[in-house]
């Protein structure tokens, strides 16, 4: 028996985007992975993504401003149905003063008007140096036709498609879902894109989304090979705010730059701490480079009070494609030094612990607490040492020594700690003591197989 195929609910949903699509957003839920919920009057919708605890909504609802508050009513109700928390990720003023809703800042984005582009831009003496830096270096911004994104085998696709490969390969992060996934070529003919060469070569590309109800651009992918003259990404964002003031456009953005603005302590808490993984500062400050005419707050709405904590916990699930402990994962297998760097740096007390007198009762004899100090000791230099300069046969080296660590603490403890553990805190140090080289060794072995580039 053959399943009916699944009809495909997006051109629906762009007619719904050509009339109401106001949220710098919108266009993004086209993409693969969303699920739409249509308002039975057939006049709006909301794309979410449903996280198994929640429906989180990417945007406002797709629908007329004085609909707002019905249409988020009505999507609240199915989702209690569907027993399931909901929350509205990236927000724009416009939704969080009509619809009855708590709003949690999340960040903001910066607002031009591109017919004054060129005002920026003679006001501006470094972007105009960065301009010339890359015209000095052979770099010409060509806008690329919809049918050439379009044509999997045209040369410059194929240029493309090695540009974003290496372009995801330099970044810290895993690659994300929900609103950031890199997908360029999704409805080519109803987005504009922007190709920076040197000498025929695709250093830079640009990809612009439509923001229809604006009659605005959202300048979404922004690419830049790693070893592209100084200023690509500049030329890219110029001749894209040149081409909108030439069409007369009076709206473009750059998108959310997260937890910048006035945010709460914690969420600055977590800036800080976030930065090894992703340059929040560094991403507002490029934006900012380019003088936007104003910053516009993006928020997470939720209908509980008190419940901002588990709006953003579920915004998190949606951008890590429903696992943070797989997103992390892979984060880390991404950076093998940063990993490394955080084993060499918890072995030190670690094995300064093993090597005071209280600790003497854990082992069978002096000579062993002492062995076993020697060897961390050992592992300590061979990790400071990967930090320093990453080499594939020292990784494998430490795989193996970690692994053998591991083996060697199970067949102690299973010999002689288990009979002195006397609470619950023993066990949580025993299994620690195992688990910990153990988990150390299948992630040196992971990142060094996947072959990632070392940061």
């Amino acid at each position: 028996m053959e399943l009916e195929p699944v009809p495909d609910e997006r051109p629906r949903v762009l007619e719904l985007l050509r009339q109401y699509g106001w949220n710098a957003t919108s266009f993004q839920v086209l993409q693969p992975g969303f699920h739409y919920w249509f308002d039975p009057a057939g006049d709006a919708c909301v794309a979410y993504v449903d996280t198994g605890g929640a429906w989180v909504a990417a945007g406002a609802p797709i629908a007329s401003e004085e609909r707002l508050p019905h249409v988020a009513g009505a999507f609240q109700a199915a989702a209690r149905e569907a027993g399931r928390r909901v929350c509205f990720f990236a927000t724009e003023p416009r939704f969080t003063e009509r619809v009855p809703m708590e709003a949690l800042p999340v960040g903001e984005q910066p607002v031009w008007d591109p017919t004054h582009w060129h005002e920026v831009v003679r006001g501006s003496r470094s972007l105009r140096e960065q301009l010339r830096r890359a015209r000095s270096r052979g770099v010409e911004v060509r806008e690329v036709p919809a049918a050439v994104l379009e044509d999997p085998a045209h040369p410059t696709r194929q240029a493309v498609e090695r540009l974003q490969a290496r372009w995801l390969a330099s970044r810290r992060m895993a690659p994300m879902g929900f609103l950031v996934q890199l997908r360029p070529y999704t409805f080519a003919r109803e987005r504009r894109a922007f190709a920076a060469e040197v000498d025929g070569t695709v250093v830079g590309f640009l990809a612009v989304s439509p923001v229809y109800a604006r009659e605005g651009w959202f300048l979404q992918d922004l690419l830049r090979d790693p070893e592209a003259p100084n200023g690509t990404a500049e030329s890219l964002v110029d001749a894209a705010m040149r081409a909108a003031a030439a069409e007369g456009r009076r709206y473009v953005t750059l998108g959310l730059a997260p937890l910048s603005g006035p945010v709460r302590p914690w969420l600055r808490l977590a800036r800080a701490c976030g930065r090894p993984l992703f340059d929040f500062e560094g991403l507002r400050a490029f934006k900012a480079k380019f003088r936007p005419d104003t910053w516009v707050p993006i928020h997470v709405a939720y209908p509980a009070p008190g419940r901002g904590l588990a709006a953003v916990y579920d915004s998190l699930r949606a951008f890590a494609r429903g696992s943070l402990v797989r997103f992390g994962v892979a984060t880390v297998l991404r950076r093998p030094r940063l990993l490394v760097n955080a084993l060499a740096v918890l072995l030190v007390p670690w094995t300064a612990l093993l090597a005071l007198p209280f600790t003497r009762r854990w082992f069978p004899s002096t000579a062993v607490q002492w062995g076993w100090v020697l060897f961390d000791i050992g592992l300590c230099v061979g990790f400071f040492s990967l930090v320093r300069r990453w080499r594939d046969g020292l990784a494998t080296a430490m795989g193996v020594l970690t692994a053998a660590d591991a083996c060697l603490t199970f067949v102690q403890a299973a010999t002689y700690n288990a009979a002195l553990a006397r609470g619950v805190v023993d066990w949580v140090v025993i299994t620690a003591a195992v688990l910990a080289p153990a988990s150390a060794s299948a992630l040196l072995f992971s990142a060094r197989d996947l072959r990632l580039p070392v940061r």
